[in-house]
């Protein structure tokens, strides 16, 4: 179950209608950063956060979708960045959150807690959350922080799509034996998502997530859904397709 918006404005926006999600994902912007959620903007109109440990790769992953090299910058030391990040995508109804790392083990256990709370109430209250992308270094997927995260998610009734990065790492067969594994892992914890292999490197993935991101933001026209619908039909064993299953 997707989370409505509390509410929506009447400020002129451009018509962005004919672009494709992914498209529309290019027009990203910065908006603010907030260092709490009580100092998050409005809670109206739809956004999709990004989540992740600190290493797993998060930075890059927006700035190839968003096709931008400096949006989302990450700190030469992992763990550093607090805020809460706010982008717009397109107008200020429709934004991209760009979540503080987690679990990286330099930052002090008290800073660690202090995160954990601000996540905690962002995933489960924040009404205009219509989805969390959860990146998972694919070579070490589903630590402790990243259960916490889904867990936090399944009380917020929020959908989660995850991201396996760095997928490059590994050749095809691998790859998606890593993908089949941590498919596996998750159902065990109960919960209901669709996951992919990512590559910032190599630019692979970055379709699909934003034809999921589309449907999140209601940002996906007719023709474009169709045309990425048609391309996951035609394509379902490929490494980067989204697979989706639900727990009941």
């Amino acid at each position: 179950m997707t989370k409505a918006p509390a509410s929506k404005n009447t400020d002129p926006s451009p018509d962005l209608t004919h672009l494709s999600p992914r498209q529309r994902l290019q027009q990203t912007a910065f908006l603010m950063s907030a260092p709490t959620f009580r100092l998050c903007p409005p809670d109206e109109g739809y956004e999709v956060a990004f989540a992740g440990r600190s290493n797993a790769g998060k930075s890059s992953a927006i700035n190839v979708l968003t096709n931008q090299r400096q949006l989302a910058r990450s700190s030469k030391t992992p763990g550093r960045t607090q805020m809460i990040n706010f982008f717009t995508i397109g107008n200020q109804e429709t934004r991209l959150v760009d979540l503080p790392g987690y679990g990286y083990a330099a930052v002090p256990e008290a800073m660690k807690i202090e995160w954990q709370t601000e996540l905690e109430e962002y995933l489960v209250a924040r009404e205009s959350l219509a989805g969390l992308v959860l990146l998972m270094d694919s070579r070490h997927p589903l630590k402790f922080f990243d259960q916490q995260m889904l867990q936090w998610a399944k009380d917020g009734n929020l959908p989660v799509h995850v991201l396996l990065t760095k997928s490059d790492k590994f050749k095809y067969g691998p790859a998606k034996n890593v993908l089949l594994k941590t498919k596996q892992d998750m159902s065990k914890l109960g919960l209901s998502f669709s996951i992919q292999l990512f590559s910032s490197l190599k630019k692979e993935g970055i379709d699909e997530l934003a034809a999921v991101m589309g449907n999140w933001l209601h940002i996906d026209n007719s023709a474009a859904k169709s045309n990425v619908d048609n391309d996951i039909d035609s394509n379902i064993d490929s490494s980067n397709t989204p697979i989706d299953f639900n727990i009941e």
